[in-house]
């Protein structure tokens, strides 16, 4: 069956266009509602959101849905999406929703679900939820007297930052660490400065007075430009971008250079196993992760799982083949001895205990590998599936060949917006240049002539 709704995190597009309207997110809320309709208790749905402004239509749309599915909804107001996953489990909710488009602009948004284990909802589940969208479901939802109540849950910020600090020994303490946090103007906004001063961090927040236009805007860790200004101008240890949504982050020498998610996945696994606590004998990451972090792995004895990419998708072969450490090149980090999903704050927490305990600079400590030079481009768009024309195939097959076995060849449709991404990587920079030029100009010719 066709996806029509759901893409690889959740259901994501612009503002009051379709998906995104108020009446797809009542019918979102109906459908999740009967879809985990568990027996004959109350059965409830924890409810957070970003700092969009469409938030307000898209969470008011899905609480009418909810209600008239029979379910109670407990509202979180604007939260990162990991703490909706800890929520959903921490209240026993039958189910959880974050109203979020991630790194997206300000204009577009999103429904991301989640189970009552906190975990996102496979496949299998949302095309159960996708199959009852266009349908009148009317007939199954609640008699008068069974409809849903929604209310207000105070405190979840501080059960948020109270676990993210559990994540750390109880004996840590950041206390001598100059920090910079971009809050990305999104939903870490609150908790994440919060968490970083209780733990004793000298903190320089920016980006943290969201208005509903802002979210993402030339900030957050898309966008470094501002935290690299601000890690200089206080002489900061460290910098932390998150994202709108603060379900993951990139971090920033002292010196002001990047460090991707690449190098963190390496510097915690490298960590965990001198520890004797890395699970599954290496890393689940993406296809989009560097060669370099796949070499670095090999010279530590441990293996690189590659996912196709999403988040969602990394979670999944963690669970099943036993890894406890994941994530992708973006900043996504999955930790599952803390969490089901991504979390921004858990693992700079993790990053800033490595810091701590080795008394190194952040540029000594969190360069673990020297990347294999790496290009990505993307194209966008209008329609169509312009990687299954036979010219286009033709070009693909031609490229790998120019690669070879030292390098790799990665293109895809964006699952969240109408981009066709093309990444090559090999040790020589200018051939993979070469490389993804000529078929991103393969692929726009295919557009102009269509």
């Amino acid at each position: 069956m066709t996806r029509r709704y759901f893409g690889t995190d959740g259901i994501r597009g612009r503002a009051n266009k379709h998906p995104m309207t108020a009446e797809v997110a009542m019918k979102v809320g109906m459908a999740a509602g009967l879809s985990f309709q568990r027996g004959k208790h109350r059965h409830r749905v924890v409810l957070g959101k970003d700092t969009r402004l469409s938030g307000y239509m898209i969470e008011n749309a899905m609480v009418a849905g909810f209600c008239a599915a029979g379910m109670d909804v407990f509202l979180l107001g604007p939260i990162p999406t990991p703490a909706v996953a800890m929520l959903s489990r921490s209240l026993r909710a039958d189910i959880g929703v974050m109203i979020s488009a991630s790194h997206n602009p300000y204009y577009d948004n999103g429904i991301k679900l989640f189970g009552p284990d906190g975990y996102k909802l496979s496949d299998e589940i949302e095309m159960r939820i996708e199959s009852l969208l266009d349908n009148d479901i009317d007939i199954a939802l609640a008699e008068a007297d069974g409809l849903g109540r929604a209310k207000r849950v105070d405190g979840v910020h501080d059960r948020y930052i109270e676990f993210a600090k559990r994540t750390l020994p109880r004996s840590m303490s950041l206390a001598g660490l100059r920090v910079v946090i971009d809050c990305a103007n999104g939903a870490g906004y609150k908790v994440a400065p919060a968490a970083l001063w209780e733990l004793g961090a000298e903190v320089f927040t920016i980006n943290n007075e969201p208005n509903g236009f802002n979210i993402n805007q030339e900030c957050g860790s898309t966008h470094p430009a501002a935290l690299v200004k601000k890690v200089h101008e206080v002489r900061a240890d460290i910098g932390i971008a998150l994202d709108g949504d603060a379900d993951r982050m990139i971090i920033v020498d002292e010196n002001g250079a990047v460090i991707d998610g690449d190098q963190i996945i390496a510097l915690i696994a490298e960590t965990w196993q001198q520890n004797g606590r890395l699970a599954g004998g290496g890393v689940v990451a993406t296809v989009m992760s560097n060669l370099g972090l796949e070499r670095f792995m090999t010279e530590l004895g441990l293996q690189l799982h590659r996912t196709q990419v999403g988040d969602r998708y990394v979670v999944e072969h963690m669970r099943a083949h036993g890894f406890n450490v994941g994530g992708e090149q973006s900043g996504h980090i999955v930790l599952s001895d803390f969490s089901t999903t991504g979390d921004g704050l858990v693992s700079a927490l993790q990053v800033l205990a490595c810091v701590k305990r080795s008394n190194k600079p952040v540029s000594e400590l969190c360069r673990k590998f020297e990347p294999v030079p790496q290009l990505l481009k993307n194209v966008r768009v209008s329609g169509g599936k312009p990687l299954e024309n036979s010219t286009v195939q033709a070009a693909i097959e031609e490229a790998r060949g120019r690669l070879g076995q030292a390098g790799r060849l990665v293109i895809r449709p964006s699952g969240t917006e109408p981009l066709i991404r093309v990444m090559a990587e090999g040790d020589d920079d200018k051939l993979v240049e070469a490389v993804v030029d000529d078929l991103v100009g393969v692929i726009s010719e295919l557009r102009s002539a269509a």
